[in-house]
């Protein structure tokens, strides 16, 4: 099994990426798009890579080997390989799957074995000089209340990012119009669908209707689940009465300070693709751990400057 855990310049796959190849040659996954995969099952055959504990290995290093494998000009990548046995806890990992849940993999570098447990935090490869640690889990979720017009373009755009996107709106007005393929839509008040969601550190959730008596019964059960992300949409003066509102309930401070609110990054976004852009880029950023400042708005093109 090999694991993307660096690269330099343009990349096929990103960080992350896995392929497992068998002793026949069969694979399955990718890390480049083919040609190095073409190279490691050429490998396998040929008995070259029988392994007796995990190594890493280089690709496209020079642009003579950068053209050979595929990769874009300049473009290199580091894999770990590992070989695969009873000490690899796969079976284990892929019970846990199942059932579920998320889980951390800690790879010891020197001998090949795993150490496997409950994953918390963001979804974030790490890399030393004796251990590999990669998340695994289930598929990253997402559910919007609301399904207006801004939720199609939201939902849309999340299901490319491999989100599996459930739309929860009781107004018949608005559910009986839905019709975007993919997504789940129900029409249970939001505070039951956030409870039977179950939400998990791979689930965000965002509140989209405008109308406090949903979006509220959304946030107030959302804020205390294990959603790693939590918006709502509205100006900052709404959010400061929602969180006046909202402390009238049974939430702290504390839950009420993880609501991004307004929802999405500062982007200039003033259509609804450009908010869902926004909120995709505030829901990735959050997702892998990074915190991104407020933008310093500049001029505009065919902006006139401000007189001063």
């Amino acid at each position: 099994m090999g694991t993307i855990v660096r690269t330099w310049g343009s990349a096929p796959r990103p960080i992350g990426s896995v392929v497992a190849i068998c002793d026949d040659g069969q694979i399955t996954g990718s890390v480049s798009g083919g040609c190095i995969e073409d190279d490691l099952i050429e490998k396998v055959r040929q008995g070259s890579l029988a392994l007796a504990r995990p190594c890493r290995v280089k690709y496209g290093i020079s642009a003579e080997e950068a053209n050979r494998f595929g990769l874009p000009c300049g473009g290199t990548l580091e894999l770990v390989l590992e070989p695969i046995g009873e000490h690899s806890g796969l079976e284990h990992l892929l019970q846990e799957l199942t059932q579920g849940h998320r889980v951390r993999r800690e790879l010891d570098l020197h001998d090949g074995t795993v150490k496997l447990e409950a994953a918390t935090g963001a979804d974030v490869l790490s890399m030393s000089d004796t251990h590999l640690v990669t998340f695994h889990g289930p598929q990253w979720r997402l559910l919007i209340i609301g399904a207006g017009q801004m939720t199609h373009y939201l939902a849309n755009m999340a299901q490319a990012m491999g989100y599996e996107v459930t739309v929860c709106d009781p107004r018949e007005e608005y559910a009986n119009g839905w019709d975007l393929s993919g997504t789940r839509l129900l029409r249970d008040m939001p505070d039951d669908a956030v409870t039977d969601l179950k939400p998990d550190a791979h689930t965000a959730i965002v509140a989209l209707t405008h109308d406090p008596k949903l979006d509220d019964l959304a946030l107030m059960e959302a804020l205390k689940s294990e959603a790693f992300y939590v918006g709502a949409i509205g100006s900052r003066a709404n959010q400061e009465k929602r969180r006046e509102r909202l402390l009238e309930f049974d939430l702290t401070v504390r839950q009420l300070d993880r609501l991004y609110g307004p929802v999405g990054l500062k982007n200039g976004a003033r259509t609804p693709p450009e908010i869902a852009v926004s909120i995709l880029a505030q829901l990735t950023a959050v997702r892998y751990g990074y915190r991104i400042p407020d933008p310093v708005p500049e001029k505009a093109p065919g902006q006139a400057s401000p007189v001063l």
